[in-house]
């Protein structure tokens, strides 16, 4: 019993079964994979019995004892994916495919079933996928089109903060999707800070974007407001939802409030040069206590008792200056 309560301990660990809790220090060592949650450092170690967390096609295959997927499965673009494939062709390395055909019938399952984002479902294409309709669909119209559900969500003075999003600095996030598409919105703290956009200007699939130039606008009565890209890359898809309910963004920022979503030829590279979990975390609470003393410049000490702002401050406060906040805050 001991010994499965370790074993299972290790699974939901998903990077091995030891790990103890550690400081800021052991964050630059090479002791242990280091990570905060909750404001905790925790130190994981690796074992050879250790789970992936998101299993590599090749893993789940059976070609491979252990490899975690680090590209989003976006097999295309991953350079682990085109080293199997150079081996395969040179007669150094069987395929995934080749070991999956030789499954029988019920196991022949399809690759984004192998990669666990789908329900199983059987392969019908002897894995041609380049032939297969589904395949296709999945990849172009049906990732694209379904919303973002935040696994995690917490809270900074009653402003949301979703765990697993990438953010700048100009209130835009992004969640990279399986597949490598990125998906693009407008965060809580901006959406309470303007009462939510009467409407949103958003471009025309096909448009090139690029970081930190206005990608977008939205309005509120008279006013407008430019928005900064977060990331480089092309619109494959538009949220038509929210051209007819833009207040979906307000309600459902980090969900059915999303704009837009980017094909970037370099997924990881567009999220290192933005916030992660822990750094998102320290900047709006910065940005919640610049916008704090903004407001008692113009209405005087706020409460001690630790009460949340209101859910359109532009809206109760107008003195603030439309012009003023979204310079401050949208930095456009």
């Amino acid at each position: 019993m001991t010994e499965k309560r370790r074993k299972d301990r290790r699974s939901r660990v998903g990077y091995g079964s030891s790990y103890r809790k550690g400081s800021d220090e052991d964050l630059g060592t090479k002791s242990g994979i280091g990570a905060v949650l909750g404001g905790q450092v925790w130190v994981v170690k690796p074992d050879k019995d250790a789970k992936a967390a998101n299993a590599c096609i090749w893993m789940q295959a059976g070609v491979v004892g252990f490899k975690n997927c680090n590209n989003f499965y976006d097999c295309t673009n991953c350079k682990y994916d085109l080293g199997m494939e150079k081996k395969t062709e040179k007669g150094k390395q069987i395929s995934w495919q080749d070991v999956m055909r030789k499954r029988d019938g019920l196991e022949r399952i399809c690759r984004h079933s192998l990669t666990n984002r789908i329900e199983i479902r059987a392969c019908a294409y002897d894995y041609e996928c380049s032939k297969c309709d589904f395949d296709q669909f999945f990849e172009e119209v049906w990732t694209a089109k379904v919303s973002s559900v935040p696994n995690e969500v917490q809270e900074v003075k009653g402003f949301k903060v979703p765990m697993g999003y990438y953010f700048h600095n100009g209130h835009t996030w992004i969640r990279i999707e399986s597949g490598g598409y990125i998906r693009v919105g407008m965060d809580d703290f901006v959406q309470k800070l303007i009462g939510g956009a009467d409407a949103y200007n958003l471009p025309l699939m096909g448009k090139e974007l690029n970081r930190d130039n206005i990608g977008w606008g939205l309005r509120r009565k008279e006013n407008n407001a430019d928005v900064l890209s977060p990331v480089d890359g092309v619109i494959v898809e538009v949220n038509s939802k929210l051209r007819e309910k833009p207040e979906l963004a307000k309600h459902k920022p980090y969900e059915e409030g999303w704009l837009f979503m980017v094909h970037t030829p370099d997924v990881k590279s567009a999220a290192k040069k933005l916030m992660d979990d822990t750094n998102t975390m320290n900047w709006i609470n910065g940005e919640v206590n610049n916008l704090e003393n903004m407001i008692e410049e113009v209405a005087g000490p706020l409460p001690t008792d630790g009460g949340y702002l209101a859910a359109d401050i532009y809206g109760s406060l107008p003195n603030l200056g439309w012009s003023n906040l979204t310079r401050t805050f949208l930095r456009t």
